[in-house]
Parts: structure tokens; C-alpha cells; sequence
């Protein structure tokens, strides 16, 4: 892959002038991984429904829904614009993919010794 391929989706980094531009960048974002996601599912061959990986993507963006600080979105929309890019440029591999949703499946982790030790844990 040449250089300039990869690079037709980066974006340059630039703080966010207010709550509203950053807002804007957001919504792109979202948009962008929103349509994306025919893409990523035939270039990772993703053997689940299209409808349960834009609700992930959907959900990841809720999290942050309550972020006010702009410098902490600006970081945000930076790692989002990175994931985006290294997903759609196959720079990620399918097991990087699935572990957004093995999360959710995984039962809890034991907190206390005696769950730890229940569990055959140290």
C-alpha cells in the first residue's frame, strides 16, 4: 500500500475553536464510521450482523456523550479519527475488531479472594 493510499483518510489534528466545532467533528465521525461499516465488514470478513456493529459504534459514542471539556473531546476525536483510519486501512487485524464485543460477553471478573479462589484464581 503506498503512502498516499493510507493517507486518504487522515485527517489533520486542530483543537476544537468551540463546543459547537468540536460538536460538528463529532457528528463527522460518527458519520463517517457509520457509513464505513459495509466496508469494514467485507475488507475483516465480520461474520455478524451490520445492525450489531452500528450499535457498537453507536455505544461507544454514547459513553462519551457527557464530555464537556474541549481539550478532553479534542483527544477523544483524535483517537476516534486513529481508530477509524487504522479500521478502515486494514492496519487492525479481525481479533482487534471482536474485542469490542467480547467485553460485553465475558462474565465478571472475581473481586474478593474468596471469589478469586473460587474461581482457581491467585
Amino acid at each position: 500500500m503506498s503512502a498516499a493510499m493510507a493517507a486518504h483518510l487522515s485527517v489533520v489534528t486542530a483543537q476544537s475553536p468551540s463546543l459547537s466545532a468540536a460538536r460538528q467533528s463529532v457528528i463527522h465521525l460518527y458519520r463517517d464510521f457509520q457509513r464505513g461499516v459495509p466496508e469494514i465488514m467485507r475488507t475483516h470478513q465480520v461474520d455478524m450482523p451490520m445492525s450489531m456493529i452500528r450499535t457498537k459504534i453507536r455505544e461507544e459514542f454514547e459513553r462519551h456523550r457527557d464530555v464537556k471539556d474541549l481539550a478532553v473531546i479534542d483527544i477523544l476525536l483524535f483517537k476516534g479519527r486513529q481508530e477509524y483510519q487504522e479500521t478502515m486501512n486494514a492496519w487492525k487485524q479481525e481479533t482487534h475488531l471482536m474485542r469490542y464485543f467480547i467485553k460485553d460477553d465475558a462474565p465478571p471478573k472475581p473481586q474478593g479472594f474468596l471469589e478469586k479462589f473460587l474461581a482457581g484464581r491467585d
